[in-house]
């Protein structure tokens, strides 16, 4: 049994051994993990049920997407994948210098998306796609879908693009943690590990809305 104790206020959990501690809190971000699932699920089922109401319209209002961007954001992204994994090795091995290099480039690679998406999103609006009530109340019903094909657009990319920002709040306070405080070892690296389940999780969903937005609809 794991015994808790107060000390100044604060709640500090014991566990008898390391590897009960890493368990408890892998077990602890697969359930959090499983919660967005089902939240971002909820975003792709909408979309899917409207492109199969107005697959043509959907089609072209996917072509107003820039196919370049999206294709260099996701291999950003994969990149980062592999430079987080390289993070939790380095930390398993012991080692913080290199934990610290990964997780920079791990953040570099995410300022990099988010700038690149920035970019798209100034296109999109310039453009006049950006989703608003007025232009929504006063398009014809032939038009309305596209419209609708935008509000979803930004509310996926949206909801990504903030998870990613939170993620990257998360490692700059890792890479603090472990050049000022000199926190996480060979021995203690859960907060590590789930940072990196998190940031996977983050590409994964990316890697569900790019075919969904930019791919799927330039062939019909």
């Amino acid at each position: 049994m794991s015994e808790t104790t107060t000390t100044g206020g604060a709640v500090e959990v014991h566990y008898q051994t390391p590897e009960e501690k890493l368990e408890l809190n892998r077990l602890g971000m697969w359930v959090f993990l499983a919660s967005e699932v089902m939240f971002f699920g909820g975003l792709f089922t909408i979309y899917l049920v409207y492109r199969w109401l107005y697959p043509q319209v959907f089609a072209t209002a996917s072509r107003e997407l820039d196919l370049v961007l999206g294709t260099i954001n996701t291999a950003i992204l994969l990149t980062s994948s592999f430079t987080m994994a390289l993070a939790v090795h380095a930390i398993q091995a012991g080692s913080r210098r290199a934990l610290t290099l990964f997780l920079l480039l791990t953040m570099l690679l995410g300022l990099a998306f988010i700038g690149i998406k920035g970019t798209e999103y100034l296109h999109v609006i310039n453009e006049g796609l950006f989703p608003n009530r007025e232009q929504l109340l006063t398009l014809s019903a032939d038009e309305r879908p596209g419209q609708i094909f935008f509000s979803l657009y930004f509310a996926m990319t949206g909801l990504h693009l903030l998870h990613m920002l939170l993620g990257l709040l998360v490692i700059a306070f890792l890479i603090v943690q472990a050049n000022l405080f000199k926190r996480y070892s060979a021995a203690d690296y859960s907060a590590i590990e789930n940072m990196g389940l998190y940031w996977h999780f983050v590409d994964i969903v990316w890697i569900f809305i790019f075919p969904l937005l930019y791919l799927i609809d330039r062939a019909s």
